[in-house]
């Protein structure tokens, strides 16, 4: 019998016209945007805390974990072998991996450990950049960040948990808070029957005799981030809605009554764990006055809005750069894509809501610094935290759809990053109070305190006088807020035409001429589509993208 003749191997096709990976980078110092305005918003103090996260956010090994971390999500753990309530969330190694990068580059802590000006810009960069490594690890980033001003309106509390909260050591150990390095905090408010209208709650906190503890009874619909060491939640005492903090163990070293009844099996933010809890006489404790729980817990909300204001600009940033880094190096038609007059038309277009968002987002953080020590600071934060969050939410979904288009079919399979930055888009929006809840708010802030609107249109109208193009749209806007009484039913339009000019007022002062010139006339002319790369002729593509990534140019 003859051998067997030697199987042929097969030759590979050449790989032709493909670009290279995305090399690893500095995302800080890639960021002219972010650069200058870190500066200029009072946080130059921080570069070296930024840039180094900018290191770490742009490497290839982070980018790994991120991948892994969403495929590899959390995972129930309700029960024992032996059937003992166990209430427990396991996640993968590359989680914790990522919420330690986060957690010892002060994402949740600066704005408090720094006690200096511009605490929170450098936060607000910094939850920027750690976005750019994983959305999914930024709730409970946010939430810890966001649980101490409320938790100061009970000194010893904030006494007891402070410390921990601005420890930059990650401890996922599921031990009593008091045996931890640092902690972290998750919000539980939303119920099945109300949603948004936390004042339908039925959840009801009864007090313990002899203490200042409370056993609560009832559910919530969403709690984010179940393993964190606790929780603020709202419930009806006999004064009214209350606002009180729920650790996972109780102060005799017993898990806490806080049954985890089933993760969510969500769009995006897969990373991240979100779950469906009943408080089955949960020990807790009272934050804030008994029956002004609403008031309370709007500390946290506020600066939650925040984070999920520069989550969505992040977001926007990285889908940004993975389409520039495509078309500087993919031919098409004969031209590299990048040269292509409608390709940079759309890439420039992109490039400009980058920028307007990033300004924005560290221009609200500077008001939130300030806020302490200056009426109209808070003023100001107060109503543009609102706009903040409302329109760079609504941009997100379809920029990140666009940047995919720029990719064509390689842009729409798994192995990009664009599905799952396509997914997380729209979570920020819902998040804190969606669209409609967010422009009531705007509404409400116009009839309420109306010293918001003077702040709002004192900032605009620092750029007076520098495009006559934004004069004319701040003063449409201010003809619009001196009524006070804009329809309900008109809150998205306003809320909109708001934001569009307070962005149009920053880049005017701070941006260079391309991009507020080109910024002016698709935004405030009405010379623009309903799409991005619609920018009119004149406006200075290539400027604009030099600027958002001169590396390519």
């Amino acid at each position: 019998m003859s051998p067997r003749a030697p199987i042929r191997q097969l030759a590979t096709h050449e790989v032709l016209n493909q670009p290279p990976p995305l090399p690893e980078g500095n995302l800080y110092d890639l960021d002219a945007a972010l650069r200058e305005g870190l500066h200029r918003e009072g946080a130059a103090w921080a570069e070296d805390a930024v840039r180094a996260l900018g290191a770490v956010a742009g490497s290839e090994a982070t980018q790994r974990l991120a991948v892994q971390a969403n495929r590899f999500g959390p995972e129930l753990r309700a029960f024992d072998p032996m059937g003992r309530r166990l209430d427990e969330v396991e996640f993968h190694p590359a989680y914790h991996a990522l919420m330690g990068i986060g957690i010892g580059h002060q994402v949740h802590s600066i704005a408090w450990s720094a006690a200096r000006p511009g605490g929170h810009v450098a936060h607000a960069a910094l939850q920027y950049l750690m976005t750019q490594a994983e959305p999914g690890v930024c709730c409970p980033l946010a939430m810890t960040y966001a649980a101490l001003p409320a938790l100061r309106h009970e000194p010893e509390l904030a006494r007891q948990w402070e410390p921990r909260i601005l420890s930059t050591d990650y401890d996922p150990r599921f031990i009593p808070a008091p045996e931890k390095a640092g902690v972290t905090f998750g919000m539980a408010m939303t119920e099945k029957q109300g949603g948004s209208d936390v004042r339908s709650n039925t959840t009801r906190a009864e007090r313990l005799d002899g203490g200042e503890g409370f056993a609560l009874w009832g559910h919530k619909w969403f709690c984010s981030a179940p393993m964190s060491d606790a929780f603020l939640t709202l419930a009806h005492t006999e004064q009214g809605l209350t606002c009180f903090l729920v650790p996972r163990w109780t102060p005799d070293g017993e898990r806490n009554q806080v049954h985890i009844q089933r993760l969510k099996d969500k769009l995006g933010n897969r990373s991240n764990a979100s779950s469906e809890v009943e408080y089955h006489g949960a020990w807790a404790q009272r934050v804030g006055e008994e029956g002004r729980g609403v008031r309370t817990i709007i500390e946290m909300v506020q600066h939650t809005r925040l984070d999920a204001s520069c989550a969505p600009a992040g977001l926007m940033r990285q889908a940004l750069q993975h389409a520039l880094h495509h078309a500087a190096h993919r031919n098409a038609f004969g031209a590299v894509l990048r040269q292509q007059p409608l390709m940079r038309n759309v890439l420039a277009d992109l490039a400009l809501e980058v920028e307007a968002a990033t300004a924005l987002i560290l221009r609200v953080g500077r008001a939130f610094d300030e806020a302490a020590a200056d009426a109209q600071s808070a003023a100001f934060a107060r109503i543009a935290t609102a706009v903040t969050k409302y329109w760079i939410n609504k941009r997100t979904p379809n920029f990140v759809y666009e940047a995919m288009e720029c990719l064509g079919g390689s842009g729409y399979v798994e192995e990009s990053i664009l599905p799952r930055l396509y997914r997380e888009a729209p979570v920020n929006s819902i998040w804190e109070g969606s669209g409609n809840v967010i422009c009531l708010d705007v509404l409400r802030a116009m009839q309420r305190e109306p010293a918001s609107v003077e702040a709002f249109m004192s900032e605009i109208g620092l750029a007076r006088g520098a495009d006559k193009r934004l004069d004319r749209a701040a003063d449409g806007l201010a003809d619009l807020l001196r009524e006070r009484k804009v329809a309900e039913a008109e809150a998205r339009r306003l809320t909109e035409r708001m934001a569009t000019v307070l962005q149009a007022a920053l880049l005017v002062r701070h941006a260079p001429a391309a991009v507020a010139d080109g910024y002016c006339a698709s935004r405030l002319l009405g010379d623009w589509g309903h799409t991005y790369g619609t920018l009119p002729d004149a406006v200075d593509s290539e400027a604009i993208l030099q600027r958002a990534m001169p590396s390519l140019g």
